[in-house]
């Protein structure tokens, strides 16, 4: 905690100081990390920012949970060392680790990009660690070429280790110290998001995007293992316009797949870690940090499709998230089938649409993998959000959820048996 107020008082008097010299304004093709990056998603090809010369941009988001919760299960018995692996861990009512980033954005030319995300505190890890980074170049006048210039115009390229564009529910998602864009507490329970290694290249045009993009397949950079790695291609294709004043239409399909991997974590690749702390945990649960969520272990080889539409009628908006998974770990003999659907209705309203209502539908199912003394399982584990939000200012954001989750079919051995937790969420964000 001492570290995380440090921090905090370190970028605030950063901030101050960029914003003194005039540095401290929006950026080229750049998403905003307040209330007016809401429902952003590619970054388009408007170009509303003249560019005059470099700039540095710092900003940072911080969240605080306040959390009561509780969980109970009917698994059976299991003796680990003594004492029952499968007793819940005792929780209560208080606060969560406040969580904290820093955004770096700079102008390196008229349309050259360059984005560096780092978290420094987090569920996860005790020390500042780079969440990853990425040039995006929507400009090419350094190529001094009248045809690549016009290409541009509709073009966009980014490079980097990155987080993927897989489906568009990552672009509302918490992530880490930033929870603006998410009108949730809690993500999805199967949770697509990773950061990988490549480069993405879009087109967008009168409302339509394609995109297509090639990457290591895995969360980190590596040389070893040669025969099991494989590269992962990525897709998205999509259409997204304003039909009028009050009406948005969005709707995309993405698909993400690898022949291959050391270890895939498109289902795995959140090191900040869940909201929910310490649900359906056991009383040694000081190392977990995925509560509540699920990873259908698709490790080796996975194909995952997904398609994600998006509408906003006045102050009304539907999100759906309709998934499919399919893929292995490295020692399974047959591939494992998952599915999730997310559904999310939030209505803005006031001033601004400064206060919002919402509820969020989730369900997810599919065979765990088999062990050594069984074959796979069935599973289903289905939640309920309902909760709201009010934007204090732009930059500031307060939260309230209550979650309901339920643990279907699980095995009597596994702790899951039985399982559900529910209760009361509260969250502050800032973000600039």
């Amino acid at each position: 905690m001492k570290k995380y107020i440090l921090t905090m008082v370190a970028l605030g008097g950063i901030s101050m100081s960029l914003m003194a010299q005039g540095l401290q304004r929006d950026m080229q093709y750049w998403r905003s990390y307040d209330q007016r990056g809401l429902n952003v998603f590619e970054t388009g090809k408007i170009d509303s920012v003249g560019f005059e010369g470099m700039k540095v941009r710092i900003g940072g988001h911080f969240t605080q949970q306040w959390q009561n919760l509780s969980h109970s299960n009917t698994a059976t018995e299991r003796l680990v060392n003594g004492a029952n692996a499968n007793q819940l861990i005792e929780i209560g009512a208080g606060t969560n680790l406040a969580t904290a980033n820093l955004n770096i954005d700079v102008a390196l030319a008229d349309g050259i990009r360059l984005n560096l995300v780092t978290y420094l505190s987090s569920r996860h890890h005790s020390e500042s660690w780079v969440k990853g980074g990425y040039i995006q170049v929507d400009k090419v006048a350094f190529l001094n070429s009248p045809i690549m210039d016009k290409i541009f115009e509709k073009v966009t390229l980014r490079v980097g280790h990155m987080e993927i564009n897989y489906g568009d529910a990552h672009y509302r998602r918490s992530d880490n110290g930033n929870a603006m864009y998410n009108p949730f507490i809690g993500n999805y329970i199967m949770d697509a998001f990773t950061t990988e290694v490549g480069g993405e290249l879009y087109f967008q045009s009168n409302g339509f995007l394609a995109m297509g993009s090639v990457t290591g397949g895995e969360i980190q950079g590596g040389v070893t293992n040669p025969s099991r790695r494989k590269p992962s291609f990525i897709g998205k294709l999509g259409f997204d316009r304003n039909l009028n004043e009050n009406v948005r239409v969005r709707l995309t399909g993405s698909v993400y797949t690898t022949e291959g991997s050391s270890r895939n974590t498109l289902y795995g690749g959140d090191r900040a870690g869940s909201r929910y702390y310490t649900v359906m945990e056991n009383i040694a649960a000081a190392s977990a940090f995925t509560s509540g969520r699920i990873n259908p272990g698709q490790t080796d080889n996975i194909t995952a499709m997904v398609l994600n539409p998006f509408v906003k009628i006045h102050g009304f908006e539907f999100f759906g998230n309709l998934e499919r998974s399919k893929g292995k770990a490295a020692n399974e003999a047959d591939e494992r089938t998952w599915n999730q659907v997310g559904l999310d209705g939030v209505y803005r309203f006031g001033l601004q649409e400064k206060f919002y209502l919402a509820a969020r539908y989730n369900k997810v199912s599919g065979p765990l993998a088999p062990t050594q003394t069984g074959p796979a399982i069935d599973v289903s584990i289905d939640r309920v959000q309902i909760g709201g939000g009010w934007f204090v200012t732009k930059n500031i954001l307060a939260k309230i959820e209550y979650v309901s989750q339920n643990y279907n079919d699980f095995a009597a051995s596994d702790i899951r048996n039985g399982g559900k937790f529910n209760g009361l969420m509260i969250e502050g964000v800032i973000g600039f």
